[in-house]
């Protein structure tokens, strides 16, 4: 039974059921949000797995929401620090201060995938339906971008703290995030990766990786949020509801326990993880003949 499926009677155990999808989808979603091994992949191959067809990118989406509300949360002080600095800026012309330099990074780096949000909104309706949302596209990225991870983790002369990003590391880091939209990329994996690429330490790789995703998954989550009312039932919005909830206390886990692996600990697991996790796609999918 689809999670988005139409005119379906609404008994007890239909409704529980919903509940529970949802309650998984959410953990899904809050666990490899932030973890660098793609939300979307997750959200689209696990339900596979069980049963439950593809949630779609509109429900994907609107579960984001829950992403929303646990990093805002978690990084309030910090946004309230930027938001301040951006300020002062405004009123002071003197650019130059960290928080200011911050800020402008986080707005350059945020243009790149707008544009291209934009463009697949408006002029790419069949974006949903596409090959790259295929099993077999998202084992290959997934295979594809465990390298990615495995270079940036290799090479990374982590010299750099987030105190020193300036507006062309947000332009660089901001351009790599647009790699989100494939799925299996990993929005947070391409840009800790590309953080890392321009001599970031592991933990300013994540904060900054973190930070440039509050306004991509805002945009990402209200369109989705938006698009699921639209097409679903009033029935499915209080499963809805608990979807986006388990994913913000899982999300706010996810981060927590993320930066406190990367004080002591590299990325390599996820590099490990990623590219078995593309094997093992593609040998599911030969011995089942599946796309």
């Amino acid at each position: 039974m689809s999670i988005s499926s139409l005119g379906i009677p609404h008994s007890s155990s239909w409704f529980l059921e919903e509940c529970f999808k949802y309650f998984v989808l959410g953990i899904i979603q809050g666990i490899t949000e932030f973890f660098p091994i793609s939300s979307t992949a997750h959200l689209k191959v696990i339900p596979e797995f069980l049963g439950w067809g593809d949630p779609g990118v509109s429900l994907t989406a609107a579960i984001q929401f829950g992403s929303i509300l646990a990093v805002v949360c978690y990084f309030w002080k910090d946004i309230r620090v930027v938001l301040k600095g951006i300020s002062e800026a405004f009123r002071s012309g003197y650019w130059s201060h960290r928080n200011a330099m911050l800020g402008t990074s986080l707005i350059i780096g945020t243009l790149p995938i707008l544009l291209v949000g934009g463009y697949i909104k408006l002029f790419w309706p069949g974006y949903q339906f596409s090959q790259l949302r295929t099993l077999t596209s998202i084992a290959l990225v997934s295979i594809l971008m465990s390298f990615m991870l495995y270079l940036a983790e290799r090479f990374s002369t982590r010299k750099r703290t987030i105190t020193h990003i300036n507006g062309f590391d947000g332009l660089i880091v901001g351009a790599a995030q647009t790699l989100a939209f494939l799925p299996g990329a990993s929005r947070s994996g391409v840009t800790i990766s590309a953080s890392l690429f321009r001599g970031m330490d592991g933990i300013s790789s994540a904060r900054f990786s973190f930070l440039l995703g509050i306004p991509a998954i805002i945009f990402s989550g209200l369109i989705g949020i938006k698009d699921a009312i639209n097409t679903q039932d009033s029935a499915s919005l209080l499963p809805l509801t608990i979807g986006i909830f388990s994913a913000a206390i899982t999300s706010w886990l996810s981060i927590d326990f993320l930066l406190k692996f990367l004080q002591k600990k590299s990325i390599m697991i996820f590099v490990y993880y990623r590219f078995f996790f593309g094997i093992f796609l593609l040998t599911w999918i030969y011995t089942n003949n599946s796309a």
